[in-house]
């Protein structure tokens, strides 16, 4: 049975959301800081493994084969917030792809390379990452997503939503009038 945009059940499930709620964006980024902070702080590397499925799973189907996705869209971001605050897809799905870049990479230095410092080194930068967006709600890879699209790396057609700034200053006020 296709969903409202003519998809089949299997498609939809395997598709990223568009638009994102940022609550829940902002919930999977504190448990990205908490899984990295335990892999750092306890010097368990091999938890880069770990970090890279979630990546892996949220950067194909947003949070359908995440368990931290799913919590957070779930259960937390209902109970924590009144109503969503959607954004765009597409600069979160970049920034995901850029999570798991960084935690693959991780990975790969842990288990083939045999080297904790790289993968250290990786899993600082990616909590650097997680704490902008999970304390700050300021997101590094939809930032960089913006830079790129500016600059004609990233067609305007990837992100309609993100050209137009009018939709972006018109969400917030109707919501101030409801």
């Amino acid at each position: 049975m296709p969903d409202p945009h003519g998809r089949s059940r299997a498609a939809a499930l395997l598709s990223f959301p568009n638009p994102v709620n940022e609550v829940a964006s902002r919930v999977v980024a504190g448990g990205v800081v908490v899984l990295t902070l335990v892999a750092l702080g306890l010097q368990l590397p091999w938890m880069s493994a770990v970090l890279a499925y979630g990546f892996l799973a949220r950067t194909a189907t947003g949070p359908t084969l995440s368990p931290l996705g799913q919590l957070a869209t779930r259960w937390a971001a209902p109970r924590w917030a009144r109503s969503p605050r959607l954004v765009p897809g597409p600069p979160k799905r970049f920034a995901q792809a850029i999570g798991a870049v960084l935690t693959v990479s991780a990975t790969v230095c842990w288990f083939a390379l045999h080297t904790a410092l790289a993968t250290y080194l990786l899993l600082g930068a990616l909590l650097a990452a997680a704490t902008l967006e999970s304390a700050f709600g300021f997101c590094l890879g939809c930032w960089v997503f913006g830079r790129l699209m500016a600059r004609g790396v990233i067609p305007s057609t990837v992100c309609e939503a993100c050209t137009d700034i009018t939709r972006r200053t018109a969400a917030p006020a109707r919501a101030a009038e409801g």
